[in-house]
Formats: C-alpha cells, sequence, structure tokens
C-alpha cells in the first residue's frame, strides 16, 4: 500500500537518534523538488540540542515533542541568501516585498512536503507544527534569523514510539472542482460533512465543551476570529521586520 494512505501525525518518538547521514541524504533528496526559477529560496535550520529545543518550544505552546524529538526542523522562507549572491554578483535584488515572500513561502512548503514524504518512506514519524505562523518572532529570536528570512514551517522528527489512529478526510468531491468552482449548497455541505460529523470522537468534542455543532469546535475554540486576528497582526509586522513588508 502506498504509505501516503496509512500517514499519521507522530508526537511520541523512541530514544533512537537519527543519524547525521540519513537527516542528510534525506534533506539533500527534498532538494530536488519544485522551485521557483530554480533558485530554492529557502533554508532549514537543524536543531538537535537540548537547549535550542528548549528555546524553540515556548514559540509551540511547549508542546512535548518539541523538546522529546531528536531532530526539530525549521523550515524557512529565504530570500536573503539569493539577495546575498545577486549583490556579489553586481546584481541589485528587488525581493524585500510580499510577492517576493509569498514565492519563498512556497518553495519552502514544498520542500517541507516533500521531505516529509521522503522521511515517512525510511520510517521516521513527523509531526507538522502549524504553531509556526502563529508566534514567528520568538523562533526569529531563537534561531537568529536575519532579515528576508521567515519561519514558515516546524517539522520534529523521530523513530516513532507510537502509531495513533488514522485521522478522517473529507471526499474527493468536496475539494476537485471540474473547470470551474463549485460553491457548495447547504444539501453539499451535509453530503461533505456529515461523515466527519458522526465520528465518535468528534461527537466527544462537541459534547465536552457545551457546543452544538462541530464547526463550533473551530470557529469558537480552535481558531476563533479574535486569535486569528491578533494572530494577523502580530504576523505582518513580523514580516515588516524581517524587510518583507515595508
Amino acid at each position: 500500500m502506498n504509505h501516503i494512505l496509512t500517514r499519521r501525525s507522530i508526537r511520541q518518538y523512541s530514544g533512537r537518534d537519527i543519524e547525521p547521514k540519513l537527516l542528510d541524504r534525506l534533506l539533500t533528496e527534498a532538494a530536488r523538488t519544485q522551485t521557483m526559477g530554480n533558485l530554492q529560496l529557502y533554508s532549514v535550520v537543524v536543531t538537535r540540542s537540548v537547549e535550542g529545543k528548549a528555546a524553540l518550544a515556548p514559540a509551540h505552546f511547549n508542546q512535548p515533542m518539541v523538546t522529546q524529538a531528536p531532530v526539530v526542523l525549521t523550515i524557512c522562507a529565504d530570500f536573503r541568501r539569493t539577495s546575498t549572491w545577486a549583490k556579489c554578483r553586481k546584481a541589485e535584488p528587488g525581493y524585500d516585498n510580499l510577492l517576493s515572500f509569498m514565492n519563498a513561502a512556497t518553495d519552502a512548503l514544498l520542500f517541507t512536503q516533500t521531505f516529509c514524504n521522503l522521511a515517512e518512506e525510511e520510517g521516521l514519524g513527523l509531526c507538522y507544527l502549524g504553531t509556526t505562523i502563529y508566534m514567528p518572532q520568538p523562533i526569529i529570536d531563537a534561531l537568529k534569523l536575519p532579515k528576508l528570512v521567515f519561519p514558515v514551517a516546524t517539522l520534529t522528527v523521530g523513530w516513532p514510539a507510537e502509531e495513533p489512529p488514522l485521522s478522517d478526510r473529507l471526499p474527493l468531491e468536496s475539494f476537485v472542482h471540474n473547470e470551474e468552482y463549485h460553491d457548495p449548497t447547504p444539501a453539499d455541505i451535509d453530503r461533505f460533512y456529515t461523515a466527519k460529523e458522526a465520528l465518535p470522537e468528534n461527537q466527544e468534542f462537541v459534547r465536552i465543551n457545551k457546543k452544538e455543532t462541530l464547526a463550533q469546535i473551530f470557529t469558537d475554540i480552535r481558531y476563533p476570529k479574535k486569535d486569528n486576528e491578533l494572530m494577523s497582526r502580530s504576523f505582518y509586522e513580523t514580516l515588516r521586520k524581517q524587510g518583507f513588508v515595508k
């Protein structure tokens, strides 16, 4: 079976280390992924030390896997290296803008996903931390990221010490649109989401949080508007500090 069909987020790791040669090989292979203009607009900060992981942990809400995993990878949108190259070769870079950030972030995320696929083929377990873009400034400070470098993804990586159940996924028709976008109707929403809403674990989330629907778990508790707006302002300000917004 294709491993992608059985992939899981792994948050508990064995005490086994990851050999540097294996990690370097996977990072090298991941660099064959798609990239804008063949510029490879990303950098990866590898954190193995206890001190380094402890410094990163608060930015990820102190989730235990950050300090317990043998390796933490922070993947950054990086236009600094390319800009420095340009200046060293009698060229004037113009990459201190939002479009350049989006291009570099896309490169970085493509690299991240390719690395995930390769690492899981080797039997490694990973957890993708969405918290990276919630509080980028502490990560920038901990890793001493200069201007035109911005963290966009974090992976905890190690040999699995658990086999959690597979997460549910929406049906193909919910996200594939033929020829043009089909705006979902209430009837479509019923078809797309009824199975997810009926899962016992999701019904339990609704019950213990005293909500009426699963959607309210996301809008009221997990990703509420006030938090989104607060972190959006912080994200924009950090983009400005890092030189991507004037």
